[in-house]
């Protein structure tokens, strides 16, 4: 799955446990500008490093895994979790950059009709 949006946070890396390693990236996701979306994501063991030069408001794509899991608690109730596990992420515009238009820049139509070579 991949979704497009604006990095709002990324955290450091956090040692869970001896062989585990995870980071977080909050992702402002923005379908309806009246209420932004903050999503957060995943990265897990390696893919970590894949944050390092990720910098807040960046807009970015995150490609990720879905992942979700039960879990029962001491009184046997049963809750489900998602995770949103990214494992790639690419940069569309740095921070404070604005975005290259993707549409050729104006046809110059000011020239003179002497310098019209058309053939009709």
């Amino acid at each position: 799955m991949e979704i497009k949006g604006k990095v709002h946070e990324v955290s450091p890396t956090t040692q869970i446990t001896e062989s585990l390693k995870k980071r977080e990236l909050i992702l402002e996701y923005i379908e309806n500008p009246q209420y932004p979306e903050y999503i957060k994501f995943e990265a897990m063991q390696d893919r970590c490093a894949l944050l390092d030069n990720v910098k807040v408001g960046s807009d970015v794509e995150v490609s990720f895994n879905l992942r979700g899991r039960p879990w029962t608690d001491k009184t046997g109730k049963k809750s489900y979790f998602n995770s949103l596990i990214l494992w790639k992420i690419n940069t569309l515009t740095p921070a404070g950059a604005s975005p290259t238009p993707e549409y050729a820049p104006p046809a110059d139509i000011s020239a003179s009709p002497e310098d019209d070579d058309l053939p009709f």
